[in-house]
């Protein structure tokens, strides 16, 4: 078919600068004066009408495109959470300055229950409005969303429009403008608000300015300009701009494209020269009129691969996915296989916090690179920031999960931005369907399976399996029992499991752990709910909370260590070592009594901000564990780059001290780590055996069910007040 398309535009272009002029020689100068001018003038009118469907296009998808605008960051939690707690920064950072820089928005407000603005941002310009002219424009319209918002009413809401807004074009002041009103809603359904009472955001993009300079350089329309007035000159072209109302706002006015009129002016001067100058004059105005000709036709081709494709990446956009996927399964045969991949990119917000929203464009753009590269033929699409869905059509299942695979490990390797190396991985999730299916309920699947491959550990895939939606249902249902308990602070109790001299048997200090008694269903393991407070951000709080225990016990026992986990999570966020400090001033404890223990993920530092929390903490006094030694990250290699005072062997080591390859690992361990000067703890004792061959090995402290299970706090003060301890680190 491609090559049948070509061969018909290189007999068009053979017969317009040859056959034509040839055919046209022997015809009188006049007949063919006489043809030029009809065929112009016909030409023009084409051309012309063109322009006008393309500009009119152009200008209706304006609406659509500011509240789509709006919906990357107002249907969102934290968005919730920000604008109810009037976080100034918060909402100037991501719902006012920074819709200015990415989607060129020229003001932002944002409205309380009240629909007084609680924020407001407008850009600088010599024409910028005044509060008052924008609240006549946007009041009407978040006056009859709030409206829409208490009735319930959520008509038009689906996979492309996330929340129900109001849009229209207005006069703010003497500017026209399209302005925008979407509600800040919960994109998780975790933050649930009272039907109106909603806040409400706010976006303006005028249509004066530069946006006709934008449209004018684009699309290639010649001097592009508004005017409220209809424009008198015959010479140009308009399209009206109406209101809901169906008022007219205004009129977008140009120099309209003229090929024909071209034509004729470079023939007429050679009518003279009958054949020869006619032959000359056609072959060049025909010429002239398929290279023209092209070019519109390339530029409303654009126009409709900009409506179907992402801008950033070039792919297919969600609509164009979710079309041709609902298509294609529709018409599938019996037997035919089709396959989803979802695809999010880990760490991905990471990324845009620490290195800037740039540095994520080219990650994204980059990524989508990859994923074109690796599946060439495949229809690749970005739905959302850091999400992209891949259709792999006529694939068997087996075939999709070394597709999925190959996803991953593409995915895996560090991207080189502006000489920086990037790495973020991806997590992905596969659906297969045989026969005739639907597309969004396929996608759906997808989607939670990106879930599962999520929550068992990112940088991997995972297949949907039925189960998986009631799984998904039974964690979210963890995740809010989670949130309300840490946030009440019920439930969540911090045990102690001492820790004994290897020569004397002392107590030497004691861990504290997080345990959590759910109402329900009664003790939830630590490696069951631990994933779940670092997933839904509650790592934190539970952190805080076993804290702040610690010091109320070192408080009361002067001479006693503690030593707390950490997750990576909380020792790279923002003021962790801040929060330590002040905790232990607090209490009135001395840092040297503290020992953190790095968990084992956060030996595998990239950005820094856990070697740097920790180069900050050690400095004022507090020792530094590695938990888990030997097993994952925490190899050999990771105490030359995390600063540590002692290591931990791991329990799985202890457990298999009885065969040779893993004894001897323990011996090589309790060497290098004298040799390095660090205190070594061995974890899981269980048995006398056990304890007496660490102890000859030259192990300083031992922890297990053989001496001691974890305590409640009663039972911990009570073993301290009755029994003798040292000093851990003499």
């Amino acid at each position: 078919m491609g090559r049948f398309a070509v061969h018909i535009n290189i007999q068009s272009r053979r017969f317009l600068t040859l056959a034509l002029p040839v055919t046209a020689a022997a015809i009188i100068s006049l007949s063919l004066l006489l043809a030029l001018a009809l065929a112009s003038q016909a030409i023009d009118e084409v051309a012309a009408q063109r322009q006008r469907v393309l500009v009119t296009l152009t200008v209706a998808k304006l609406e659509a495109s500011v509240a789509h605008d709006q919906e990357s960051a107002t249907v969102w939690d934290d968005a919730v959470r920000n604008a109810s707690e009037r976080n100034m920064d918060w909402l100037d950072t991501n719902l006012g300055a920074w819709m200015h820089s990415y989607f060129d928005h020229d003001a932002a407000v944002v409205l309380g229950q009240n629909l007084k603005p609680i924020y407001q941002f407008i850009a600088n310009g010599p024409n910028a409005p005044r509060t008052n002219q924008l609240e006549k424009a946007y009041r009407p319209l978040a006056e009859k969303l709030q409206s829409r918002l208490a009735s319930g009413d959520r008509s038009g809401v689906n996979n492309k429009t996330l929340s129900i807004g109001e849009a229209d074009v207005a006069f703010v002041g003497f500017r026209p403008a399209v302005v925008s009103v979407k509600p800040i809603v919960s994109d998780t359904g975790d933050i649930e608000q009272a039907p109106g009472s909603e806040n409400l955001h706010v976006a303006v993009r005028f249509l004066d300015g530069d946006l006709p300079t934008l449209i004018s350089r684009d699309y290639g329309v010649e001097n592009l300009s508004f005017s409220v007035s209809k424009p008198k000159d015959d010479q140009l072209s308009f399209v009206a701009l109406t209101a809901r109302s169906g008022g007219t706002m205004g009129y977008f006015h140009w120099i309209p494209f003229r090929p024909g009129q071209s034509v004729l002016q470079a023939t007429r001067p050679m009518l003279g020269f009958v054949f020869v100058a006619i032959f000359t004059a056609a072959s060049l105005a025909g010429g002239m009129f398929w290279r023209r000709s092209a070019r519109l036709e390339e530029s409303q081709a654009e126009l409709r691969h900009q409506a179907t494709h992402d801008a950033l990446t070039g792919l297919a956009n969600r609509a164009y996915f979710t079309q041709h996927l609902d298509t294609d399964l529709k018409n599938a045969r019996q037997h035919e296989t089709h396959s989803v991949l979802f695809i999010d990119l880990d760490k991905f917000k990471e990324v845009n916090d620490t290195l800037g929203h740039p540095v994520g464009d080219r990650l994204i753009a980059d990524s989508a690179q990859r994923l074109r590269e690796l599946l060439p033929t495949a229809l690749i699409a970005r739905i959302g920031g850091d999400e992209f869905t891949i259709h792999l059509a006529h694939q068997e299942s087996g075939k999709a999960e070394e597709t999925a695979e190959a996803v991953v490990a593409a995915l895996r390797t560090p991207f080189l931005i502006d000489g920086v190396f990037v790495s973020v991985g991806a997590s992905v999730g596969l659906a297969t369907s045989v026969g005739p299916a639907n597309g969004d309920e396929l996608t759906r699947h997808a989607d939670i399976a990106l879930y599962h491959a999520k929550a068992a550990g990112r940088n991997t895939y995972a297949v949907f399996g039925a189960h998986m939606d009631e799984l998904l249902k039974k964690r979210r249902a963890l995740e809010h029992d989670l949130r309300e308990a840490v946030e009440n602070k019920i439930g969540i109790e911090v045990h102690y499991q001492p820790v004994f001299s290897a020569e004397t048997n002392a107590i030497v200090s004691l861990e504290a752990l997080a345990r959590w008694q759910h109402p329900d269903f009664g003790f939830i393991s630590p490696d069951v709910f631990i994933p779940v407070a670092e997933d839904c951000g509650a790592i934190n709080q539970i952190g805080a909370i076993v804290l702040e225990d610690a010091c109320t016990l070192m408080a009361e026992f002067p001479d006693i260590e503690v030593a707390i986990n950490a997750s990576p999570t909380e020792l790279s966020a923002p003021g962790y070592p801040l929060r330590v400090l002040s905790a232990l001033a607090k209490a009135g404890i001395t840092p040297f009594r503290l020992e953190i223990e790095l968990t084992e993920s956060a030996a595998a530092d990239e950005n820094g901000r856990v070697a740097q929390a920790v180069s900050t903490l050690r400095s004022a006094g507090i020792r530094f564990a590695i938990d888990d030694f030997g097993t994952g990250y925490s190899s050999f290699s990771r105490i030359q780059k995390i600063e540590a005072d002692r290591i931990k062997i791991d329990r799985s080591f202890i457990n298999e001290m009885h065969k040779d390859d893993s004894r001897a690992l323990v011996i090589a361990m309790i060497t290098m780590a004298q040799a390095k000067g660090l205190m070594i703890t061995a974890e899981g004792v269980e048995t006398y055996e056990q304890r007496e061959q660490l102890m000859k090995l030259g192990c300083d402290h031992l922890q297990g069910f053989l001496l001691s299970r974890p305590l409640s706090p009663a039972a911990a003060r009570a073993l301290l007040a009755n029994h003798t301890y040292e000093c851990a680190t003499a």
